[in-house]
């Protein structure tokens, strides 16, 4: 294993469909989960969105399911296991959004945005709108049905307990689908385009789930949550 792959606590693999699986991670002192999606596109190729270090084990899991060719870095603050993955697959290409390229490569060096990934009938990424080019979405397609991948700027955290908990729900982070006051502050720049580009993704044919960087998947009528998200950007 490289040198810089610390692992930390996180859970097995969970095979969603044939081309998707996600990990869930946690992170020191943080009532926070992180999560790992991988998506297989149709050369075999496997990209990782959103990289956590897993045990020996599971990455040879991955590495037989197909070779992690690709690195989405989805913005500046999910940068924490981009080396050790680039140090362990040299050849990886690492891709950004175009408006988080400079954070990202303080850690990683970058390789393209999201407009260079090439195009494939399985996987591709776009840049949302209304984020400064910060934040994007991964959609994969697989046997009729479509997952969507977000990160910040789409939340769904429960509520937790204790004094963290108390200040995630006073903060209202936590508590259902939403887009919270972090990524409005942070990754909002135009409400009525990010509302737009929302409505147009829950309109997608086959809308089966919708995983988010941290904590759980949106899978209960994904198109109606994501339309009703979108309309508190009113």
């Amino acid at each position: 294993m490289a040198a810089g792959f610390r692992v930390l606590p996180h859970g097995a693999c969970e095979e969603l469909n044939a081309r998707l699986w996600r990990v869930e991670g946690r992170l020191p002192r943080m009532v926070l989960r992180r999560v790992m999606t991988l998506a297989r596109t149709g050369r075999g190729e496997i990209v990782v969105h959103s990289a956590i270090a897993l045990e020996g084990d599971l990455m040879a899991r991955i590495e037989a399911w197909g070779k992690p060719a690709w690195l989405v870095v989805p913005n500046g603050f999910h940068r924490l296991d981009a080396p050790a993955f680039k140090e362990r697959y040299p050849d990886l290409k690492v891709l950004c959004p175009r408006g988080s390229r400079k954070k990202v490569e303080q850690v990683v060096a970058v390789d393209g945005t999201y407009e260079d990934f090439p195009a494939d009938p399985h996987v591709r990424l776009e840049t949302l709108a209304g984020t400064g080019e910060r934040e994007g979405v991964m959609v994969v397609e697989s046997e009729g049905e479509v997952s969507l991948v977000f990160n910040d700027v789409l939340f769904n955290m429960p509520h937790a307990p204790g004094v963290a908990g108390f200040v995630l729900r006073a903060l209202h982070v936590s508590g259902g689908p939403r887009v919270d006051w972090a990524a409005r502050l942070l990754l909002v720049k135009d409400k009525g385009a990010l509302r737009e580009h929302l409505e147009r993704l829950a309109a997608l044919p086959g809308l089966r789930r919708i995983i988010v960087s941290h904590h759980e998947v949106i899978d209960n009528e994904p198109a109606r949550v994501l339309k009703e998200v979108a309309a508190t950007l009113a």
